[in-house]
């Protein structure tokens, strides 16, 4: 798998996902077998940029390469010089963000919106593509609602501006998050461009994605929300693509010390305040398959302090080890 020039270790991306892959969460997924981690989307104006949420954004230290950013907005010429910088400041892939479902996001007329004025799409990708010397890839749904699926259309016009590769959620943004996801649309998709295509949306087991790499013949996946609290999906989807065997569940105690880790790195990386604020909905989604845990989320959503989610994360994962070793 290429993405332009750049080479990839294999065919597994993390989806950006905002609030969620954030540096933490995207270190841990590439050690975890994640081939390329996409940053949470960064608006296209700059002048946002002094927040603290978009300088944690910015944030790429000790980030494995490829660096790979996504931007946001509907203007060419902004967007354009919201990837100049960003190349300065470390990426080495520009993702233009034509998929994000959101009303805020939409009612400006970015994202999925810009689904609906292929024109517009033309001009901030080749504005973008002519701007930066590295990789620019897109993201974009199967089209704006059922009966407006663009998607081979919004395709073409992306490789004809020079885009690299193109992620595609077989769902509409009329569609949000509910329903399943359809592929063939991105099936069609593949058959009609030449640049790599990306299958995404529920790809949530190992099985799942070796059925929509089959049935799309999609270059690579794109995981997002199964990821969430379950970051090794990555690790067995490979395990599974490779030998055909699904590989063992991870145990509790494995689990407790990834989590830990996860969250110690988010206490560092926004103070314990912030950082205890962030950890509670990872903490959530790594408990939420363990027995009893609905109790454990209510207790983790009242904890103010880093040492009190330890402890009670510790606590929580040993009654688990209890459990299954009196089973």
């Amino acid at each position: 798998m290429h993405i332009g020039p750049i080479p990839l270790s294999g065919n597994l991306i993390l989806a950006p996902m905002a609030s969620v892959t954030d540096l933490p969460f995207r270190k841990l997924c590439r050690r975890l077998g994640a081939d390329l981690a996409v940053s949470e989307m960064l608006h296209a104006d700059t002048s946002l940029w002094g927040s603290r949420k978009s300088l944690q954004r910015l944030n790429h230290d000790d980030e494995p390469g490829p660096i790979a950013v996504q931007i946001l907005g509907t203007d060419p010429a902004r967007m354009a010089e919201a990837a100049r910088l960003n190349v300065a400041n470390g990426a080495r892939i520009i993702d233009i963000n034509m998929g994000c479902p959101a009303k805020k996001v939409c009612r400006v007329a970015a994202g999925s919106a810009l689904l609906r004025e292929p024109d517009r799409v033309k001009k901030i990708l080749e504005s973008v593509v002519k701007a930066v010397p590295v990789p620019v890839t897109l993201k974009i749904r199967t089209g704006w609602d059922r009966q407006h699926r663009n998607g081979v259309e919004i395709a073409r016009i992306a490789e004809n501006a020079g885009i690299q590769a193109l992620a595609v959620h077989g769902r509409t943004r009329d569609c949000g998050y509910s329903g399943n996801a359809e592929y063939q649309t991105i099936r069609d998709i593949k058959q009609a461009i030449d640049i790599p295509v990306i299958a995404n949306g529920d790809i949530d087991s190992v099985e799942k994605a070796a059925r929509v790499l089959a049935d799309t013949g999609a270059d690579a996946l794109m995981i997002g929300r199964a990821a969430q609290g379950r970051p090794w999906i990555f690790r067995e989807i490979r395990h599974f693509l490779a030998t055909g065997e699904r590989p063992p569940e991870p145990s509790p105690p494995w689990i407790r010390d990834l989590l830990l880790r996860h969250i110690e790195a988010l206490h560092a990386f926004y103070g314990e305040r912030h950082g205890v604020r962030i950890a509670r909905k990872h903490i959530a989604w790594y408990s939420r398959t363990q027995p009893s845990s609905a109790v454990f989320r209510r207790q983790i959503n009242s904890l103010e302090t880093a040492a009190e989610q330890i402890a009670a994360i510790t606590t929580f994962f040993q009654k688990q080890k209890s459990q299954e070793a009196a089973a």
